[in-house]
């Protein structure tokens, strides 16, 4: 996005939106759509003695949404840019997000009481302030650089991450991540010395870093908590363990360093899953030996065991089956062997499709393409080769064959042997000499 508002580009991105092509300031969507809420009561007819809720929503740069009493009762819709209180003074610019009765019960989903949010809406953003706003969020880039400059210089253990202009540019907010405490005095002395500003710090942890931040997960989309995620919950490596996942922290962990928030999306689908397969079943007891277990499908309620020097040849054993050998186990009795569930992988096999789109990104070489169009330049290089030879015959017999025979004398020729084709021509040339022999005169 190329919008001011929003933390990717912060006003200074290459590229802008298409879209309604007002640039990335459009209004209507709440500038870059980020942490929207679908206010599905705005279609609803309300009483004619109901008062409007006096509390707005706004979001601010980043993932920063906090609320605001509407005293004045100013009429404004979803995506409008409005002046707000501080808590240091002055005043700051921010989208209005949610309006109405959804207002009350997203604070108290958050628990913020009316005590808690004495701040409030002075008005609507004029041309001025949105000019200003524009010229802090400009300043925004230059300010990081600088700052980071100084921070290396004083040499301090910290990483700035982000800095946010307040919308009537007297205050900078820093955000930075550290291990531990930080003594930043003198820094916030020399920044205000250089950019003539109040300086706030504040720190944030990695998951707050990479929100305000954004970036492609490996997925292939937005990452979550810089688009819709608000509360971040802990996530182990146990979610891990119990979607029978490698443990590479390479592959679990995103671009802030912890474990990926999206392990705990399907983890109770799992949970529910695994209540039906039986725990303590790596080792079942049988005549033929003691097989082991290798692999589990949770879905497909399959287990894969194998033999002691067998390792290579697994045998799928349904869960219930599973189930049903423990309970003898326990009763001192053995089965004979668990191949009489092997008919289950070729019911397995039989019921797999072929899909079109098995060849996926890794399994194809990537250099396929380029040994395409060698294949085919060497086809159009024989092609060439073979119609050389046979270009030269035409032209040397199109000097002898009449003009009126061309095209059939070049059909024939093309299916007979040169060598036989030869023999015709030369029985000409020795007739034409008899004649010409015997038309001369004889010498007395």
């Amino acid at each position: 996005m190329g919008c001011g508002s929003c933390s990717s580009g912060g006003g200074g991105c290459s590229t802008t939106p298409n879209g309604c092509k007002s640039n990335g300031t459009c209004l209507t969507d709440g500038g870059c759509s980020k942490l929207d809420v679908y206010d599905w009561l705005s279609d609803m007819d309300l009483p004619s003695n109901y008062k409007p809720f006096p509390y707005v929503e706004i979001r601010f740069k980043g993932s920063r949404k906090d609320f605001y009493k509407n005293d004045e009762n100013i009429y404004i819709e979803n995506g409008e840019l409005v002046a707000v209180e501080t808590t240091t003074g002055g005043y700051d610019i921010g989208h209005v997000t949610l309006t109405g009765e959804l207002v009350r019960m997203q604070m108290k989903r958050k628990k913020v009481t009316e005590e808690k949010s004495p701040l409030k809406l002075y008005r609507k953003a004029t041309p001025q302030d949105v000019d200003k706003w524009k010229n802090a969020k400009e300043r925004e880039s230059e300010t990081m650089h600088k700052a980071r400059t100084i921070a290396l210089e004083l040499g301090l253990a910290m990483k700035l991450s982000d800095v946010e202009y307040q919308g009537d540019r007297s205050k900078a907010t820093f955000y930075y991540t550290a291990d531990g405490r930080v003594d930043f005095r003198e820094l916030i002395k020399k920044l205000a010395e250089a950019f003539r500003v109040r300086i706030e710090m504040r720190q944030i942890g990695m998951r707050q870093e990479a929100s305000r931040l954004g970036g492609i997960g490996s997925c292939g989309r937005e990452l979550c908590c810089s688009t819709w995620l608000t509360d971040f919950k802990t996530v182990s490596t146990s979610s891990a363990r119990y979607q029978n996942l490698s443990l590479n922290t390479l592959k679990l962990a995103g671009q802030c360093g912890k474990l990926k928030c999206c392990l705990n999306y399907e983890l109770d689908t799992y949970m529910d899953a695994l209540k039906t397969i039986p725990s303590h079943a790596d080792r079942l007891k049988t005549e033929k030996g003691e097989a082991r277990l290798q692999k589990t499908d949770i879905f497909k309620q399959l287990m894969w065991f194998s033999y002691f020097g067998e390792e290579n040849a697994w045998i799928p054993v349904e869960a219930t089956r599973v189930k049903e050998i423990q309970e003898m186990n326990k009763r001192g009795e053995k089965p004979e062997d668990l191949r009489d569930m092997a008919a289950v992988m070729e019911e397995l096999k039989a019921t797999e499709k072929s899909f079109d789109y098995e060849n996926v990104v890794g399994q194809d070489s990537l250099t396929r393409l380029d040994e395409k169009a060698r294949k085919n330049k060497n086809n159009n290089r024989n092609k060439a080769r073979n119609s050389r030879p046979a270009n030269k015959t035409e032209k040397a017999d199109s000097t002898d064959a009449p003009r009126v025979a061309k095209p059939q004398a070049n059909t024939e020729k093309s299916t007979e042997d040169p060598a036989q084709a030869d023999k015709p021509k030369r029985n000409n040339r020795n007739k034409k000499r008899r004649t010409n022999n015997n038309n001369k005169p004889t010498q007395e």
